[in-house]
């Protein structure tokens, strides 16, 4: 079976953006131009064959002005309006979302990045859909903006698996659920 892997990066407090989608906090000023593996993030792009994003995250993708950076992979954006193709390699999705990422993990192929944002994360966590997290934590406190499971307040349970020290202070921890 696939797994749902939640990679991203969050503040100090909780936050995956800031007050209006602000992202500029995650701008390592130690190390303004690192390389793209330094985190590992182009060796975890290998094991996965699905992205899944809410349709405000894919938004903020395209403002980035750079071209959609997921080609060649199976990406889906969930939204709760149909949109028109708009000529990126994804398909819009509206409708039961845990019943369809339940049926993406049970199809063969690589794993699955669950990209977010924070109400798609909290939904998919209260279905018990994440499988794994990988959590870059930079040391920035944001106050305000878009919480990692945006509303969710549930339980849940996982166990930490292994933490690295990154350059720039920043801790990258990686959880897997608890089987009950």
């Amino acid at each position: 079976m696939r797994k749902v892997i939640l990679y991203t990066a969050v503040s100090l407090d909780g936050f995956i953006a800031g007050p209006d989608d602000d992202l500029n906090w995650l701008t390592d000023p130690e190390n303004p131009n690192p390389d793209p593996n330094e985190y590992g993030y182009l060796d975890f792009l290998e094991t996965i064959g699905t992205t899944l994003m809410g349709y405000k995250t894919y938004r903020i993708i395209l403002a980035m002005g750079e071209p959609f950076p997921y080609t060649g992979k199976e990406n889906f954006v969930f939204s709760r309006k149909d949109h028109p193709a708009d000529g990126n390699p994804v398909r819009f999705i509206s409708g039961d979302l845990p019943a369809f990422v339940g049926q993406l993990k049970q199809q063969p192929g690589r794993d699955i990045w669950l990209v977010g944002g924070g109400q798609i994360n909290g939904l998919l966590l209260e279905a018990g859909l994440i499988d794994q997290m990988i959590l870059t934590y930079v040391p920035a406190v944001l106050g305000s903006g878009i919480r990692l499971f945006g509303d969710f307040s549930g339980y849940s349970r996982f166990s930490l698996q292994k933490t690295e020290l990154l350059s720039g202070s920043m801790v990258q921890l990686i959880y897997q659920k608890n089987e009950t």
